[in-house]
């Protein structure tokens, strides 16, 4: 009897402990219980998975499959399971509006913001979500002008996908500036004494006149640029009455023009600007002709590579800034900072709850993990981290593999509030320019039109846009002066321009009255 009783003493002790454990464990749920912000956490990892189809363009020969390591990484970071609906990019339109009429659609659609999508947004097939972003860490830090420009009568339909909004910039030639012993231009006057010199003081110190300022070709976008410098609206304005007018009625519009026919009297722009096919744009600057090009920032690494292939940093000879200083400070025409949108359709995602899992998922994407993966695939198939620098292997002997794999798992990336993927090394004129884009944060001027739809430009807005484009043209060479540009802006205002302003202020009041 006493060696049955010293056998069970043990066991009881052993029985004991156990309850002692667990009532442990209780208390410690129950704390984790009260605390908030751990039980969210304990809740959204126990979730069971929900599966989520997204319909965006494809760019690689092979779209990415189910089988890829990355898209399978990125499920089990965002517990979904995600399917892929990619489409070639040149036939995204066309497959939108199919899937679109079908009434079939996926829980998320990249979108443009066509005509289809803003009526299909007005007649609910997308999910309102502008009072939902604020919820979310990573969306609700989305850029104000983008989210406006991105905007349908007010209210946000999609999540945009980030394009740099302070991507516009000049690029110049640093080694003519310090053979003439010239700094980087801050005002309009430095701007035009810059050309000037370029044109006319032997910059590349030849003993030649082959050399002339700045060159253009057929697209609009330099001067676009160029005439916020001189306070011009960015596209609309309001003038003193608060109606939205369009840049060209206003007095500095005519400040911008007088200063680009000036240069173009000098010899101080290419002469052909006007059909120079935007192909051979760049040429000039590469050959080592022309010294100066507005366009975007990161075009300055593409033309210092065409200069110097390869190069390194004590090959540079380009150089990038924003914009120049005008009568009211420095002033930066930006992009819409952003590239479709990714909308939550209502007939797949039906109930709120659902809803809020979708925007979880998307604001998650955005977390620097899923980012990397999107971008750079998986450390030690697609990727390596040599030196503290990423190489990415898979692309090596052809890049099959990355084609396959990773590629076009962008297309469903937001970047907000930012990039956050680890690049490869970078040059430092890549760094200056990326340094520029951020400065130009602080100087961009947003279009207040550019959320808001006009029926009339809608049908008409190429033929109104090329009556003052080629009227600021003809301004520019000579072939019209103020009282001909004055009547090509009354041939505007006939052909639907006034309906236009009307339908626009009209858009903007109704936009006003949703906030």
């Amino acid at each position: 009897m006493k060696k049955s009783l010293r056998l069970l003493v043990p066991f009881f002790a052993f029985i004991l402990l156990v309850a002692l454990i667990g009532c442990s464990n209780d208390a410690s749920q129950d704390a984790s219980d009260d605390s908030g912000d751990s039980t969210e956490e304990t809740e959204d990892t126990s979730e069971e998975r929900m599966e989520v189809t997204i319909m965006t363009t494809a760019f690689a020969p092979d779209p990415v499959d189910s089988d890829s390591p990355a898209l399978q990484a990125i499920e089990d970071y965002t517990n979904m399971d995600i399917n892929l609906q990619l489409v070639a990019n040149a036939n995204y339109d066309d497959r939108f509006n199919v899937t679109l009429a079908s009434g079939d659609l996926p829980h998320i659609m990249m979108a443009t913001k066509t005509a289809s999508f803003i009526n299909a947004a007005r007649d609910g097939a997308f999910w309102d979500i502008t009072d939902y972003l604020d919820d979310y860490d990573n969306l609700s830090q989305a850029n104000e002008i983008v989210l406006n420009n991105i905007s349908v009568d007010g209210r946000i339909y999609g999540v945009y996908r980030e394009r740099p909004l302070g991507r516009n910039a000049v690029t110049i030639n640093k080694e003519w500036l310090d053979n003439l012993g010239l700094d980087i231009p801050q005002t309009i006057d430095e701007f035009y004494e810059v050309l000037r010199a370029f044109t006319y003081d032997d910059p590349n110190q030849s003993g030649e006149d082959d050399t002339y300022g700045m060159v253009v070709s057929e697209w609009h976008g330099p001067w676009d640029v160029m005439q916020l410098w001189f306070d011009v609206p960015n596209e609309w304005g309001f003038d003193e009455n608060g109606e939205l007018l369009p840049d060209f009625m206003f007095d500095e519009y005519m400040d911008a023009l007088n200063f680009f026919k000036k240069i173009y009297d000098e010899g101080l722009v290419n002469e052909d600007f006007a059909v120079m096919d935007s192909g051979q744009w760049f040429d000039p600057v590469v050959n080592g002709t022309a010294g100066v090009v507005v366009d975007v920032a990161d075009q300055a690494n593409r033309l210092q590579n065409r200069i110097t292939e390869n190069y390194t940093d004590d090959e540079i000879i380009l150089d990038v800034f924003g914009a120049v200083e005008g009568p009211n400070g420095f002033r930066n025409k930006p992009t819409p900072g952003y590239h479709g949108m990714l909308a939550i359709s209502r007939t797949a995602v039906q109930t709120e709850d659902e809803l809020r899992r979708v925007l979880q998922f998307l604001n998650d994407l955005n977390d620097e993990v899923p980012q990397n993966l999107s971008y750079n695939g998986v450390e030690g198939i697609h990727h390596e981290i040599i030196d503290g620098e990423l190489v990415i292997t898979a692309q090596q002997d052809g890049g099959e593999l990355f084609d396959k794999e990773v590629m076009d798992l962008n297309q469903f990336q937001m970047g907000i509030p930012e990039a956050r993927f680890l690049k490869g090394p970078q040059t430092a004129l890549q760094e200056k320019a990326d340094q520029v884009m951020e400065e130009n944060l602080d100087i961009v001027v947003p279009n207040p039109a550019e959320p808001l739809v006009s029926p009339t430009y809608t049908e008409r807005g190429t033929q109104l846009d090329n009556i003052i484009e080629d009227a600021r043209i003809m301004y520019i060479v000579g072939q019209i002066d103020e009282a001909g540009l004055q009547d090509e802006i009354e041939l505007w205002l006939r052909s639907g321009g006034t309906e236009y302003i009307e339908e626009i202020n009209e858009a903007y009041q109704i936009a006003q009255d949703a906030q």
